[in-house]
């Protein structure tokens, strides 16, 4: 049955995997993949402070969930934050969301994402990133898009890259504390239309606009 909030029935759906919003049915069922560990001890941490996937369990699910409850609550025109899991066979895998910030004026939105550690290298969050994009640009009409990841995770500055973005400069964060450098992504709504999809399906879209103050 629809939900009577309406960013909990948006969907985006390709034919590799479908970006559902993240009911909390669906955030149960990712609750295992938060509690058995996104962080990888091995490699760069890939988030900036503060980071509830670098807590320890159990306080790093109960983090996660409280910090998507509340962003789920405070969409309106002036910010917004949708949530979407990644499902893949249907098998919810990781999550991408969607920021707006004045978007009904600026046009603007950023992504983030992450995957469990065993979904990763299958191209999955390429194709999760291609459809947040197609989202934005071809739901919701952004005017760019920007995204940003830490100088050596080479995945995702990787998929920005094919996707079409241009670097746009750098910028500095911590992650557990220590300061590292970023780099910034950009792709304007000119740049994507070449590589527009029409394998790629969205629903809910017009009756969400309204919230987001469109």
């Amino acid at each position: 049955m629809p939900s009577s909030y309406p960013p909990l029935n948006l969907a985006v759906r390709t034919p590799r995997l479908t970006l559902a919003a993240a009911t909390d049915d669906l955030l149960e069922r990712l609750v295992p993949l938060v509690r058995a560990g996104v962080v990888v001890d091995d490699q760069p941490a890939p988030f900036d402070d503060p980071m509830s996937l670098y807590e320890d369990s159990p306080a790093r699910e109960w983090r996660w969930m409280r910090a998507i409850w509340s962003g789920r609550s405070k969409v309106d025109a002036s910010f917004w934050r949708l949530y979407f899991v990644i499902c893949h066979d249907g098998e919810p895998l990781g999550m991408q969301d969607l920021i707006g910030v004045d978007f009904a004026a600026v046009g603007t939105v950023t992504s983030f994402s992450w995957l469990a550690p065993a979904a990763r290298g299958r191209g999955l969050g390429k194709e999760a990133r291609a459809a947040i994009l197609h989202l934005a640009f071809d739901g919701f009409g952004a005017r760019e898009a920007g995204s940003d990841a830490f100088a050596d995770n080479h995945a995702s500055n990787r998929v920005s890259e094919a996707l079409g973005y241009a670097e746009n400069g750098t910028d500095w964060a911590t992650r557990r504390g220590e300061a590292a450098q970023l780099k910034r992504w950009r792709i304007t709504r000119d740049q994507w239309l070449p590589r527009r999809r029409a394998d790629i399906a969205l629903d809910g879209v017009e009756e969400c606009k309204p919230l987001l103050g469109l």
